[in-house]
């Protein structure tokens, strides 16, 4: 991972971590950044935020993330601009044009087991370095091999190597390292101006690890309360792990997508009439 600091995030900002908009808590990410993102799917990811990245110019991105968005959605907007260099996550699935550039070489992409990449996020922002793992154990995972990279000719440029496998209590564990990256871009339902959030449902998917693992967090608001408003029990992720606070406007709030609208059309008028016999 690269190690860009920034001048933004001074003491001095203290328990107001508030920015005026996306486009200021975005601004001094910098070509090669490596950027954790919360979200599972679409659900629980920074919309504005990925917006403003995607405004502001920074290329060569590294993506930790469950995923990379969809076609057309997401951090699938990012990944149709060219401007991500590598992916590492766990689903490539709905989104044909990560495929794609996976596929045609175009793209690094390192395949996680889904669990064990929340807990490398996890993990970085706890201050450990690695961790044993039993899932993985036996498969290429654990004895390498996975395609990362693919050459033009359908050829792999690039393999996972083979890990550290242990056995601790009688069962044999692979070693997994850490994550930590320059910045972590997330979305929470509401945060005050310490950086305390509380995410809605299944929106605490990566959320709070993709934070944790995070330099520089940023946190796009639903809702912004005061320091006080939320109570001690309330807080899912703790402000310390939070440097700037973007304040959505309700109509930003709202903006919201899924991957698949299926709707139930009407019924078979037989079918309603056998029902009703």
């Amino acid at each position: 991972m690269s190690t860009a600091v920034s001048a933004n995030d001074a003491p001095s900002r203290g328990l107001n971590k508030v920015v005026a908009s996306a486009a200021e808590a975005v601004a001094d990410i910098p070509d090669g950044a490596s950027l954790a993102v919360g979200g599972f799917g679409l659900a629980g990811i920074p919309w504005v935020l990925i917006g403003a990245v995607l405004v502001q110019g920074a290329r060569d991105l590294t993506i930790v993330s469950n995923n990379c968005g969809v076609d057309g959605a997401g951090l699938g907007l990012l990944l149709e601009q060219g401007r991500i260099s590598r992916v590492i996550a766990s689903y490539i699935g709905e989104n044909k044009e990560f495929a794609r550039q996976f596929l045609a070489g175009e793209l690094t992409v390192e395949l996680t087991p889904q669990g064990t990449l929340a807990e490398r996020m996890r993990a970085g922002g706890a201050g450990l370095g690695a961790f044993f793992t039993p899932t993985g154990v036996g498969t290429p995972v654990a004895e390498g091999g996975l395609p990362w990279r693919y050459a033009p000719d359908g050829s792999i440029a690039a393999a996972s190597p083979a890990k550290e496998v242990r056995t601790f209590h009688g069962t044999p564990m692979v070693l997994e390292e850490s994550i930590v990256t320059d910045y972590a871009l997330i979305r929470a339902a509401k945060v005050d101006r310490a950086g305390n959030c509380v995410f809605h449902a299944s929106a605490r998917n990566f959320n709070p690890d993709a934070a944790m693992a995070g330099r520089v967090t940023i946190v796009e608001a639903e809702e912004l309360v005061e320091v006080g408003e939320i109570g001690p029990d309330e807080v899912h992720l703790p402000g310390v792990f939070v440097k700037r606070v973007v304040a959505l406007t309700p109509a930003q709030a709202h903006e919201k997508d899924i991957e698949k609208r299926t709707t139930r059309g009407p019924r078979p008028v037989a079918a309603v009439a056998e029902g009703n016999e």
